[in-house]
């Protein structure tokens, strides 16, 4: 399949990105949000630079829908880098407490050199960022154990920067999500418009499909036939049904539904970036 350069970056992110710079100064913390199916793809290579010098967590979420042994080594591999890390499902509070741990970790130095200084109960301020739609409002809501930032399954929910404290330890600064200017490898905007951190007509059904198609047949052979009894679209389509005048197979419609499949979890737990990537 041949690959093309995607070149997407709204006016807004612009705006988004200037608001994250500035208030850097104010966090003691960089809590970094991807997407455990693509762990390498989601992580916007600004934020390493932006984050220079500061304490660093990342969390793959949606790790109930990614390859779990794809995501052991992930874990491993940023873990190695310095970063606290963890695999979680956002929607489900059973983690937080753990969050809360590596929070203390990721910030002990600061919190030490807080009380010999005489600051005692200072909270901790932590930046919560990542690309769109990779679930940092779910993530927000559930440490926080309420609806206190909006949520959407699309991405561009969240429009600015909300201060919420969720303790007397800890104070969260959600953030817009943000992608980058260029992506110089086009696979990677595939990937994101696959799991939904990029809006679903910027690159066509086709493209999109095909790539999925070709990553399933050479990393999960069986997951198409597995999950609808048929390996093409024409077959999926036959087979539910989806139907021409005719009865043509109507394989577009076939190909949305298993877009729509993947993106929702649906053809089992896949992992878009191999872990050979790194």
């Amino acid at each position: 399949m041949t690959q093309k350069q995607y070149d997407w970056y709204p006016g807004h992110m612009t705006k988004a990105r200037r608001m994250m710079e500035e208030n850097l100064k104010l966090v003691d913390l960089i809590l970094e949000l991807v997407d455990a199916r693509i762990p390498v793809s989601s992580r916007n290579p600004d934020i390493d630079t932006l984050a220079n010098g500061k304490a660093r967590i990342l969390l793959l979420n949606k790790s109930d829908l990614a390859d779990e042994k794809a995501t052991k080594q992930f874990l491993t591999h940023y873990e190695a880098l310095g970063f606290g890390t963890l695999d979680l499902d956002a929607r489900s509070r059973q983690k937080n407490k753990t969050i809360l741990t590596l929070v203390q970790e990721a910030c002990r130095e600061r919190i030490e050199r807080n009380k010999k200084r005489g600051i005692i109960g200072r909270p901790m301020r932590a930046m919560v960022v990542g690309v769109p739609n990779v679930g940092k409002s779910t993530f927000i809501n559930s440490v926080c154990g309420k609806a206190v930032a909006k949520t959407g399954n699309k991405p561009g929910v969240t429009k600015g920067k909300q201060w919420l404290r969720l303790n007397k330890d800890l104070e969260l600064l959600d953030t817009p999500g943000i992608t980058w200017p260029k992506f110089e490898d086009p696979s990677i905007a595939l990937k994101l418009a696959l799991v939904g951190s990029m809006k679903d007509d910027m690159i066509d059904r086709q493209t999109r499909f095909d790539f999925l198609n070709d990553y399933l047949a050479e990393h999960y052979p069986d997951a198409l036939r597995e999950k609808y009894g048929a390996g093409t679209a024409e077959e999926i389509a036959m087979i539910k049904h989806l139907l021409l005048p005719g009865a043509e197979p109507d394989t577009e419609r076939a190909k949305a539904l298993v877009l729509d499949d993947f993106k929702n979890g649906r053809l089992g737990r896949i992992t878009l970036d191999p872990p050979s990537v790194i």
